[in-house]
């Protein structure tokens, strides 16, 4: 049985989200998950269609759980919007052709690695979507006006920019490794009116390279100008503007390693190699050597199989302590492959995310603890019915995957789900390690995006 659509009304800063769209036809909108993004473009849409607009059908590119599941669902969760015809192009080959073969629907929605099949399916010329919405848009920050440069998905989609006269960014985090993530999403926008004709002029104009060592630093200044260029064509929504929320209460949770472990990484610092156990494993750069140091810092080590080396199990026993301490549900982000099972032995209770059921699980608060990668739980789904506590196992250098997967169940959606409790976030940090240095600079990427947030913000 069908469940019952919801009466749709639209917060306030909905309201102000859909005239911005409405009368901007191409912008971004950026806000933390949980704002209701989607809501505020169906109801843009909605408008649209009543309007009798000619620019239909939309459609939605985003990351595939989204594409799949969060747009449907968020159509046929509202009455408002049940007169529009949502259709989804994934799965198999076969199954989108016959979506696209199907009775003419309102907005298609389609997964960010089907997509340059899409265009070459369509073919020249052929394009029909007059209205685009670039879901999570940082899929794009990496696209440049040299083929051999870009993206493979965002260059196809560049061929047919041209053809989509209304186009929306969606994102929460618009700059997560900060504003040089911001050309390649705005070209889409305006074809580089507003940031440079390419990337490098962008660079060149707003930031300055250490000719020894590589670092991007920003002129005086750049950022305002940045801001400034922006500010007619992007709306940003913050927590602080619109609720009244607590920020969460953040602790890190020291992490001593073990004397043979501390050696071995001392090691690996040092020569960019290590022996563990017989087994010779070797950084063949200052990338891969940041990446085996976040490896050994959180309890392993792969090898050049990618067989994965157990070195120390300190930070389970942190882990212990805070289970202990807590005594309430808790969300275990983790990054390792070889993370995941390694706390389920600690922790057998524990449930590794696998899909849907176990997040309806989790919801129904059903389990105690929850191991969850980012990568597979960090876009478009919800997560805070379960608890309020999430603690990060593993440090990554990801600004963008950290903040999404906070937000699953931050403050924000904590309030619109009616829980007035305060969100928990813990972080296992080994001392003395790389484990330090991520977090350190995962803050300060989020503090520049949080800066960009800010000057693009309307506050009611």
């Amino acid at each position: 049985m069908a469940a019952e659509r919801k009466i749709f009304i639209p917060r306030e800063y909905q309201d102000l989200s859909a005239g911005f769209i409405l009368d901007t036809p191409r912008c971004m909108l950026a806000a933390p998950p949980g704002f209701g993004k989607t809501s505020i473009v169906y109801l843009v849409l909605d408008i649209l269609k009543l309007a009798g607009s000619n620019f239909f059908p939309a459609l939605v590119v985003a990351p595939k759980n989204v594409a799949k599941n969060v747009w449907t669902n968020e159509g046929t969760k509202w009455d408002r919007f049940e007169w529009l015809k949502v259709r989804t192009i994934t799965g198999t080959r076969e199954q989108r052709l016959a979506a696209m073969r199907a009775p003419k629907a309102d907005v298609y929605t389609i997964n960010y690695e089907n997509l340059e099949w899409l265009i070459r399916t369509l073919g020249p010329g052929n394009w029909p979507f007059k209205i685009v919405i670039a879901d999570e848009s940082t899929k794009l920050k990496n696209f440049r006006m040299s083929a051999g440069a870009a993206g493979v998905r965002s260059q196809a989609l560049s061929h047919v920019v041209q053809e989509t006269g209304r186009w929306v960014n969606l994102s929460g985090t618009p700059a997560p490794n900060g504003l040089k993530d911001l050309w390649g999403q705005f070209w889409f926008v305006d074809f580089g009116a507003r940031l440079g004709r390419t990337y490098t002029a962008y660079m060149d104009k707003w930031f300055l390279e250490n000719k020894y060592t590589r670092k991007i630093t920003m002129r005086e200044d750049a950022d305002t100008e940045i801001h400034e260029r922006l500010a007619d064509v992007m709306l940003a929504l913050r927590v602080e503007d619109w609720f009244d929320i607590d920020k969460p209460v953040r602790t890190v949770k020291s992490v001593t390693l073990p004397p043979e472990a501390r050696a071995a990484y001392d090691e690996m610092e040092r020569q960019f190699f290590v022996e563990w156990k017989n087994t010779p494993i070797e950084a063949f750069n200052a990338g891969a050597k940041s990446q085996k140091l976040l490896e050994l810092a959180s309890g392993s080590i792969y090898d050049e199989h990618g067989t994965a080396h157990e070195v120390h199990d300190a930070k389970n026993e942190v882990l212990q302590e805070l289970v202990d301490e807590l005594q309430e549900p808790l969300m275990v982000v983790y990054w390792w492959k070889f993370d995941a099972p390694r706390i389920k032995k600690a922790f057998p209770h524990a449930r590794i995310y696998r899909g849907e059921q176990d997040r309806l699980d989790w919801q129904a608060g059903k389990i105690d603890m929850l191991l969850l990668n980012p990568a597979e739980g960090g876009h478009g789904l919800d997560f805070q019915d379960g608890g309020r506590a999430i603690c990060h196992y593993s440090q990554i250098w990801d600004a963008e995957l950290r903040t999404q997967v906070n937000e699953r169940i931050g403050p924000v959606r904590q309030f619109q789900s009616g829980h007035d409790r305060g969100v928990l976030e813990y972080y296992l940090v080994a001392q003395g390690t790389v484990d330090e240095e991520a977090v350190e600079r995962v803050d300060g990427k989020i503090s520049v995006q949080d800066a960009l947030m800010l000057a693009r913000s309307r506050r009611h």
